[in-house]
């Protein structure tokens, strides 16, 4: 799993490195670096116990609540979102929600006597686990981030074995408070984002010019591509973030229908992975916590790619070891030192 994850960050160097022109700067070095530190930290992580995660999953949980509400009352702004903490170093504590809202909700369950998992007691304190961080990074705002930690914890939820009326219910409550908070707690370009997928042709030069620009870039790539170093959409400055949300078009012109559909395989294989680390797995917490994980990840990829190819909203979902930046691949790197410490519980006790 290692190689498989070091192959799609060194394919993600090789297209950052098209993506600026033929160099190694000012983004296909510095991804580098960090993530081989995000390796090394993950391999330290496999060897916490499984019982540390277990014990620690619901105080992590409250600590990084209590610092969205200190990015709420003393947060950093930077590019009109107040996201960030200033500790010496910037830390955005969102991020560390998304694996921390899995952690928190595979312990409740845990915890949660089997007779009592078919009552509404099993959905109503899950909700407010999800509920609350979703609201402040909501608030942010980031809706992309908030509806990370929802689909993290919903996943949890479901896989608990909490009847399909109940999550039912619980989703159906959802859809109706949507339009309150589409209203209420987006801002206006949040809004346009959601509506403008629908119809990006509506204002081509506008709203919709990020996704009419993707499609080109992954049309024009057609089969094989244009070859690396070849691309022109990105070259000439014609798609927008072309090095973070909008990378895997990159990619696409370049590398086409091929080279796109072996990325999604990897993806696709390190996901396997993580499920196969949580059916493996001897207790409920670690088998929801690994399945709640391997699907954060899924998550990540798959609303990336709806993203850039016109079929979901742009909310700000980088698509993992491969787009510029060190929150997703820190998460993603987070998520994966999890799966590998439960995984080597699992080794363990086979062999005793």
């Amino acid at each position: 799993m290692i190689l498989l994850v070091v192959a799609i960050a060194t394919f993600g160097q090789v297209v950052l490195y098209s993506a600026a022109g033929g160099s190694m700067q000012p983004w296909a070095m510095s991804q580098g670096v960090r993530f081989y530190m995000f390796v090394a930290a993950a391999i330290m992580l496999s060897y916490v116990p499984e019982r540390a995660w277990r014990q620690g999953a619901l105080p992590v949980y409250a600590v990084i609540v209590v610092l969205l509400i200190l990015v709420e009352l003393i947060g950093a702004v930077r590019g009109g979102s107040q996201r960030w903490l200033d500790m010496g170093i910037r830390l955005q504590p969102s991020e560390f929600m998304k694996p921390a809202i899995v952690l928190a909700c595979a312990r409740f369950y845990d915890l949660l006597p089997a007779g009592e998992t078919r009552k509404f007691s099993a959905i109503w304190p899950a909700a407010l686990l999800i509920g609350v961080p979703a609201l402040l990074i909501l608030k942010q705002p980031d809706l992309g981030t908030a509806l990370m930690v929802c689909a993290g914890g919903a996943t949890v939820v479901f896989l608990s074995g909490v009847p399909l009326r109940l999550f039912v219910g619980g989703a159906l409550a959802l859809a109706v408070a949507t339009p309150l908070a589409v209203n209420f707690l987006l801002h206006d370009y949040q809004r346009n984002r959601v509506l403008i997928f629908l119809d990006p042709e509506s204002d081509p030069l506008g709203t919709g010019y990020h996704i009419s620009q993707s499609k080109i870039a992954i049309g024009s790539g057609g089969i094989f591509g244009k070859g690396f170093l070849q691309g022109t959409q990105s070259h000439l400055d014609y798609l927008p973030e072309g090095h973070t949300d909008f990378v895997f078009a990159t990619m696409a012109e370049e590398w086409g229908l091929v080279g796109g559909c072996l990325l999604i395989l990897a993806f696709i294989l390190v996901i396997r992975w993580g499920i196969n680390v949580g059916q493996a797995a001897n207790t409920r917490f670690a088998r929801l916590t690994a399945a709640g994980l391997a699907t954060t990840i899924f998550f990540y990829v798959a609303i990336n790619l709806s993203m850039v190819m016109g079929i979901a909203p742009v909310v700000g979902i980088p698509l993992p070891l491969v787009s510029f930046g060190s929150s997703a691949q820190m998460t993603v790197m987070l998520c994966l030192g999890i799966l590998m410490s439960i995984d080597r519980q699992n080794r363990r006790t086979v062999r005793w």
